[in-house]
């Protein structure tokens, strides 16, 4: 999923998408921070190659928070507690691809309403993915309350297109 999204992107990687990069591919094996460039610069076929000045910081960050450990020929591997965090952002990810995709069968307005909902998402994301260790269970809450609600007017929205749509068939 993630190199289909790189290849679609191009040069312009969003803020906090490294991170969330860098995890997936640390969810599937083991790898060293050249590799890690490496496979970034070969699954976006060169349009995106991230320099050993971003990897490696980063990588000392994911240390930092525990999301990664390093073993001792110095390949990061990700931990538990970064698997959950792959785990509730993939989780998150889908649940929105879901609306995206009610919304492009409603036509233009859908893809249109779709394409903003996609920049909006894609910026929460990656402020929440860049914060989500920072934030206190109550942040935390408000944050799943907040992402509850909006969801919950997706569905109505949908249940309103869907009995448009019957009316228009009769």
């Amino acid at each position: 999923m993630i190199s289909e999204w790189l290849a679609r992107v191009g040069s312009a990687i969003p803020r906090g998408f490294s991170r969330q990069y860098i995890l997936a591919l640390l969810r599937d094996q083991p790898m060293t921070g050249k590799e890690i460039i490496d496979r970034a610069t070969l699954q976006s076929e060169g349009k995106w190659k991230p320099s050993p000045g971003l990897i490696y910081p980063l990588l000392g960050r994911l240390l930092d928070d525990g999301l990664v450990m390093e073993d001792k020929d110095g390949r990061y591997m990700i931990t538990k507690k970064g698997l959950e965090i792959t785990s509730d952002l993939q989780s998150f990810g889908n649940m929105i691809q879901k609306q995206i995709d009610v919304m492009l069968r409603v036509g233009n307005v859908g893809r249109f309403v779709a394409m903003d909902l996609i920049d909006r998402i894609t910026a929460t994301g990656t402020a929440l993915s860049s914060n989500l260790d920072s934030m206190t269970q109550e942040e935390c809450n408000r944050y799943k309350e907040f992402l509850q609600n909006e969801l919950q007017k997706l569905y109505e929205q949908e249940a309103k297109n869907s009995e448009k749509e019957k009316i228009k068939v009769e």
